[in-house]
C-alpha cells in the first residue's frame, strides 16, 4: 500500500469523520472501516487482545490463518473502544513483521555487533552481572524496564532485581511519562490511579483538556469526545494548552497560557471559587486537610541531587490566605489567559449543576512541578466537588499500554513494591518477603536510582551492567548526547532486550531478539485501572524469546532461579511454544502477584476470571469491579455513611496543597530566544521503534519537523519545507519547518515530535526534571532557530 502524506491524511480524516458521524456506538461500521487487511481476508481464528500503543487499552481482535497474523480489527465487545481503533491501531498487526526484525542473539566482538546463540549471550550477561557485584557492589547493576512490558514481566524483574540480586535500581520509561501523575496521587491520596473511569466522557458536560492534545495522542477516547459532543450539542470542550491542535479544532475554547504557567491557572481558578463563594465548605471540612511543602524546591539538574517533600499542616483559613494573591488579574499578568476566562472556568467549576472533568497526560507530567501540577488540578475538583458523581472527576491519563498494570502496580519503580508498597518502609519489606519467601534483609531498604539517574550514573561510572528491556533511552533521553556519549566510550556493559534495531540497540553490548505483542501470552493494565488479557496468536520469528524467559535464564544463571521462580513451568516454558508451560508459568506468577493486592484497595482477580474477557476494574471484590473509588455504595472499600471516604490516608481525608508558581528551569532569552516543547503526532508512537517500521504510517509521516508560528517564520525569511538549525545550551539537530500544520504554536515557540531516529531532537532538550517525581521536563527548554 503506497501512500502520501496528504492522502493518508486525507483518508485518516474520512475514517475519523467517519466515527464521529457514526458514533462508537456504531459497532459494525466502525470495525469494517478499521479491518486491517480486507474483508475477504478468511481467518482460522480470532484471538482477542489488546492494542499495543498507547495507555487506552483498546480491545483488539487478531485474525491468525496458518499460524500467522493476517488481520486484525476492533474488538465490539470492548467497553474501551467500541470496535473502533485509531490509525496506529488500524495497523497493529503489522508491528510483526517490519523487515528489521530482530531474529538472533548479538554480542559485540571487536567493536561490532554479530550473531551468536543464546547459550553465549546469556552466560555472557550473567558474567557480567556476578563480576560487577562481586566487585563493586550489588549497587552497581541495574534494569531500565518499561511500561509496555507485560505485568508478569515487570512483576518477575522487580522479584529478580529487589528480592533476588538485592538492589533498588529497577525502573522504567514510566518515569519519563507518568512518574508525575503517581507522586501526585500519592501525596494527593496516597493512593495511585484514577478515581473514575473512561465512561465518565458520557456524563460530562464540560471537558477540559490540561495542556493535552487529545486528537493525537488518544485518538479513540477523543472519539468519544466529540461523539458525545454531539450526541448533548450543550457539552463544552475547553482546550487550555501552550499551542493550538488538532484537539483545538473540536474545541469550544482554547486558553493559551505561557509554558509553565499552569501553576498559576490553577491557582487563579481555586481563588475565584474560594473569593465568590463558590466552594462547598461542608463537603471540604468532611473529606479534606490542607498542606504546604516546600518552595523553590530547585530543578534535579545536579547529578547527585537529592530530595525530600517535607509538608507541613495548614488550616483552611491559612490556605484561603496563601491562595489570596492569585486573582484573576495577577494571573493574567503571569500566564496571558484573560481574567475573565479564569473567572469563567472558576464558574463553571463551582456550578453545582454541571459536571466538569479534566484530562491530562504530559502537558502536566512532563513539568519540573508535575507533581504540584496533579495537586493543585486535583484542588479545584475539591473545593468545587468536582467528583464522585459521573461525569465530573479528575483524570490522568497513560501513555503506555501497561504503564499501570506494569510499572506502577507491580512496582518496577526505583521506589516502589507490589500494591503502592515502598521499599524504605519496614513493614511493606516484610510483606514482600513474605510472599516471596525470602529473608526479608534481601530486599534493600535503600530508593534506587531512577531512570535518568541511572544513565547519568553511566556516565560518572556507578553503574557498571545495565539491562534495558523494551525501551529506547538512548533515543527518548533529555540532554541525549551526554549519555550517548558515555555508551559510546563503553562506560557500562548495556543489555538490550527488543523486537527491532534502535537508537538503543546500536549501542549495545548483548542484544537479546525479543517475542512481541501476540507472539506471547500477556497482561496489560491501561488508564482506567483495568486489566485485560492477551491471548498468544502466533510464535515468534527465528530465536526470538519471550521477554519472561529471559530474565528467568538470568536468574537461574546467577543462582536465584529456584529461589524466586519455584515453578515447574518455569523450568519447561521455552521462550517461544506455548505448549511448554508457558500459561502455567504465567499463572503461577499472576497468583502469586495477585497476594500483594488483595485486602489493599487494589485487588486484582484470578488469572481465569480475565480469559476472554474485556479486562476488568479494580479494585475486584467478590467478582465484582469497582468503576468508580472511594464512593459509597460503589467502592467496597467506603465504609457504610461516609458518602465519601479516601482510605489511603489514615483519617479517610485527601490533601488539598498549597502549591505556588515557580518558573520552569530555563526560560528564553536574547540568546535563545524560543520555547522548545516536544511530543507525539498521531501517525508515530513513541520512538516509532514500531511505527516507522509499518510502511503505511512511515510513509505518511516519514520524518519530524519543526512546527513553527507562520509571523515568526515570516521574520526570519523561511517558507514551509525550508531546513532550520535548531539549537539549545545543549546541542543541534537539523529539521525541516511546518508552517500552519496541524499544529500552530504562538509566536517564540516552537514544537518537535521526537520519533525520528534521525533527527535526535532530545539531543536538544534539557535533563531538568521534577525533584518529587524525578519525571524530566520535556515541554519546556530555550532555543534559538537559524536557517540551516
Amino acid at each position: 500500500m503506497d501512500l502520501t502524506r496528504r492522502s493518508f491524511l486525507k483518508a485518516a480524516a474520512a475514517t475519523a469523520a467517519m466515527s464521529t458521524v457514526v458514533g462508537c456506538g456504531t459497532q459494525k461500521a466502525a470495525t469494517e472501516q478499521l479491518t486491517f487487511g480486507t474483508e475477504q481476508t478468511e481467518v482460522d481464528k480470532w484471538v482477542r487482545a489488546t492494542c499495543r500503543f498507547c495507555g487506552t487499552g483498546c480491545g483488539v481482535m487478531v485474525g491468525v490463518r496458518n499460524g500467522k497474523v493476517v488481520a486484525n480489527k476492533g474488538d465490539v465487545e470492548s467497553p474501551v473502544n467500541r470496535g473502533l481503533n485509531c490509525v496506529k491501531g488500524y495497523y497493529v498487526s503489522r508491528i510483526l513483521y517490519g523487515k528489521n526484525r530482530l531474529t538472533k542473539p548479538l554480542i559485540r566482538k571487536e567493536g561490532k555487533l554479530v550473531e551468536s546463540s543464546w547459550e553465549e549471550a546469556l552466560d555472557l550477561v550473567a558474567l557480567k552481572y556476578k563480576e560487577s557485584i562481586e566487585k563493586n557492589g550489588k549497587d552497581s547493576v541495574g534494569m531500565y524496564a518499561s511500561g509496555q512490558m507485560y505485568i508478569w514481566e515487570g512483576y518477575a524483574a522487580a522479584k529478580l532485581f529487589k528480592a533476588g540480586i538485592g538492589t533498588n535500581n529497577l525502573d522504567p520509561n514510566a518515569r519519563y511519562c507518568m512518574a508525575g501523575a503517581v507522586t501526585g496521587f500519592m501525596t494527593t491520596f496516597n493512593k495511585d490511579e484514577p478515581f473514575g473511569c473512561y465512561e465518565d466522557i458520557e456524563h460530562a458536560d464540560v471537558i477540559i483538556l490540561w495542556g493535552n492534545n487529545m486528537a493525537e495522542t488518544h485518538p479513540v477516547l477523543f472519539s468519544r469526545v466529540t461523539d458525545h459532543k454531539i450526541s448533548k450539542p450543550q457539552t463544552r470542550l475547553i482546550d487550555i494548552a501552550t499551542r493550538k491542535t488538532r484537539s483545538t479544532e473540536v474545541a469550544d475554547t482554547h486558553l493559551e497560557f505561557i509554558p509553565g504557567t499552569d501553576l498559576a491557572v490553577l491557582n487563579g481558578i481555586a481563588n475565584v471559587l474560594i473569593t465568590e463563594n463558590l466552594v462547598n465548605e461542608d463537603f471540604v471540612s468532611k473529606h479534606f486537610n490542607f498542606k504546604k511543602g516546600l518552595e523553590n524546591i530547585g530543578y534535579g539538574l545536579e547529578d547527585k541531587f537529592k530530595f525530600a517533600d517535607v509538608a507541613s499542616p495548614l488550616t483552611y483559613e491559612d490556605y484561603k490566605a496563601f491562595i489570596a494573591k492569585y486573582t484573576p488579574e495577577y494571573v493574567e499578568k503571569i500566564s496571558g489567559v484573560p481574567a475573565d476566562k479564569i473567572r469563567e472556568l472558576g464558574h463553571l467549576f463551582g456550578d453545582p449543576k454541571k459536571n466538569v472533568l479534566s484530562f491530562w497526560t504530559m502537558g502536566f507530567n512532563q513539568h519540573v512541578r508535575g507533581t504540584w501540577a496533579n495537586n493543585l488540578c486535583y484542588n479545584i475538583h475539591f473545593l468545587s466537588k468536582q467528583l464522585g458523581r459521573p461525569g465530573a472527576t479528575a483524570f490522568s491519563l497513560t501513555g503506555q499500554p501497561s504503564a499501570c498494570g506494569t510499572a506502577r502496580e507491580v512496582g518496577t519503580f526505583a521506589h516502589r513494591l507490589p500494591a503502592d508498597m515502598v521499599v524504605n518502609n519496614p513493614e511493606h519489606r516484610a510483606f514482600a518477603a513474605k510472599i516471596w519467601n525470602v529473608p526479608v534483609d534481601r530486599i534493600s531498604p535503600n530508593v534506587g536510582l531512577h531512570a535518568l539517574e541511572m544513565l547519568r550514573a553511566v556516565d560518572y561510572g556507578k553503574i557498571k551492567v545495565l539491562w534495558i528491556m523494551c525501551t529506547n533511552p538512548y533515543q527518548s533521553s533529555p540532554k541525549l548526547a551526554r549519555y550517548r556519549k558515555a555508551a559510546e566510550d563503553r562506560k557500562a556493559f548495556i543489555i538490550v532486550s527488543d523486537g527491532y534495531p534502535t537508537r538503543t540497540t546500536e549501542l549495545a553490548d548483548v542484544v537479546f531478539p525479543s517475542a512481541m505483542w501476540v507472539e506471547k501470552e500477556g497482561m496489560y493494565g491501561n488508564a482506567e485501572r483495568r486489566t485485560q488479557h492477551l491471548g498468544k496468536a502466533t510464535v515468534p520469528p527465528g530465536e526470538a524469546k519471550d521477554d519472561l524467559w529471559q530474565i528467568i535464564q538470568i536468574a537461574n544463571r546467577l543462582g536465584y532461579g529456584d529461589m524466586l521462580f519455584p515453578y515447574p513451568a518455569a523450568k519447561t516454558y521455552d521462550g517461544q511454544r506455548a505448549e511448554t508451560g508457558e500459561s502455567e508459568l504465567k499463572k503461577a506468577l499472576w497468583e502469586e502477584y495477585r497476594q500483594f493486592t488483595v485486602n489493599h484497595g487494589k485487588d486484582l482477580a484470578h488469572y481465569e476470571d480475565y480469559m476472554g474477557k474485556t479486562g476488568l476494574i479494580w479494585p475486584v471484590v467478590d467478582g465484582k469491579e469497582t468503576v468508580r473509588r472511594y464512593i459509597e455504595g460503589v467502592d467496597p472499600y467506603v465504609k457504610k455513611g461516609m458518602e465519601m471516604e479516601f482510605y489511603g490516608q489514615p483519617d479517610g481525608k485527601a490533601i488539598i496543597w498549597a502549591r505556588p508558581y515557580e518558573p520552569p528551569a530555563e526560560v528564553p532569552d536574547a540568546d535563545y530566544p524560543f520555547w522548545l516543547c516536544t511530543g507525539r503526532v498521531l501517525e508515530h508512537w513513541h520512538t516509532g521503534t514500531m511505527t516507522r517500521n509499518i510502511p503505511e504510517l512511515n510513509n505518511a509521516m516519514p520524518n519530524a519537523y519543526v512546527e513553527i508560528n507562520e509571523a515568526d517564520a515570516k521574520t526570519m525569511g523561511l517558507k514551509r519545507g525550508d531546513k532550520v538549525k535548531i539549537t539549545s545550551r545543549r546541542g543541534s539537530v537539523v529539521a525541516p519547518i511546518e508552517v500552519n500544520g496541524r499544529g500552530n504554536p504562538p509566536k517564540g515557540s516552537v514544537f518537535v515530535p521526537f520519533f525520528d531516529d534521525q533527527i535526535l531532537i532530545n539531543v536538544v532538550c534539557i535533563d531538568a526534571f521534577d525533584p518529587i517525581s524525578c519525571q524530566p521536563d520535556f515541554k519546556k527548554c530555550a532555543v534559538k532557530i537559524e536557517k540551516a
